[in-house]
């Protein structure tokens, strides 16, 4: 059996809140941090934000981390950030590969694969991310996708780099549409990328991976998506825009971690 993780809750901001409200955010998160031990919360504001929400997290036990990064140390790249800023930021963590990222700019499975290595390279702990549209599933190819998109995403990463990667499963059409994908089929993909990953790096390193779930979380679903085996926390949305909101999540499945030990 499975040993599970301690939750992991990251809150992705999207393009959202000014400055101060981005600095009392994550002033809230970090108060709540302690009260909802074994998890970890990160949360990942926009680049303007990152070094007023790195100023209010200094010293809890809260995670910054950012939405983006280009692939390549530095260079002629307008508009763009690199690994190594981000670091500067403060982040300890970035954001890979979002279905926003690939569907709306046109970013591909290699390059999601070229932010993983620069992440690393970095010492940030990417979180990759790899989902279906409604279109694919209903055409009977989230398997072949996700597969797919996690075998460009991890290509040259060794066995210290995956180790580092957290995997994200969002479903493209559960996110931001109300929709969410069931605990049953949540589980089914997560159980498929944790197998995929197993046949990489073999079943004790697999186990440890942390695949987290994306798509319309809300504090109603959380406990019963947590429950499921193989899934180990989420990557939050527009629930993350409220301290309550991301708060509850978090809590939820802090609960359900302790019910399944």
């Amino acid at each position: 059996m499975r040993r599970r993780t301690a939750p992991f809750i990251a809150g992705n901001w999207k393009m959202h809140k000014s400055l101060p409200e981005a600095a009392a955010l994550a002033g809230a998160v970090r108060e709540a941090a302690p009260g909802l031990r074994p998890g970890t919360l990160v949360i990942l504001p926009p680049f303007t934000a990152l070094a007023d929400c790195a100023r209010a997290l200094a010293g809890s036990e809260a995670g910054l981390g950012a939405q983006n990064l280009h692939w390549e140390d530095h260079g002629a790249f307008t508009g763009e950030i690199s690994a190594s800023m981000l670091v500067d930021a403060g982040c300890a963590y970035a954001l890979v590969g979002h279905s926003e990222r690939r569907h709306v700019f046109g970013e591909s499975d290699e390059d999601a694969g070229r932010k993983v290595r620069a992440a690393l390279r970095a010492g940030l702990r990417p979180i990759l991310c790899v989902g279906e549209t409604l279109e694919e599933r209903e055409a009977g190819r989230t398997f072949e996708v996700v597969g797919r998109q996690l075998a460009a995403g991890l290509e040259g990463i060794d066995a210290a780099g995956r180790a580092q990667t957290i995997f994200a499963y969002e479903p493209v059409w559960a996110i931001g549409t109300g929709r969410t994908a069931s605990p049953e089929q949540a589980e089914e993909v997560h159980a498929f990328i944790r197998a995929r990953l197993a046949e990489g790096a073999g079943n004790e390193a697999a186990d440890c991976a942390i695949i987290l779930y994306g798509g319309s979380v809300k504090p109603a679903n959380a406990h019963s998506l947590f429950k499921e085996r193989d899934i180990d926390g989420f990557l939050v949305g527009g629930a993350s825009l409220e301290a309550e909101s991301f708060i509850r999540i978090a809590g939820e499945a802090v609960k359900a971690y302790k019910e399944v030990q």
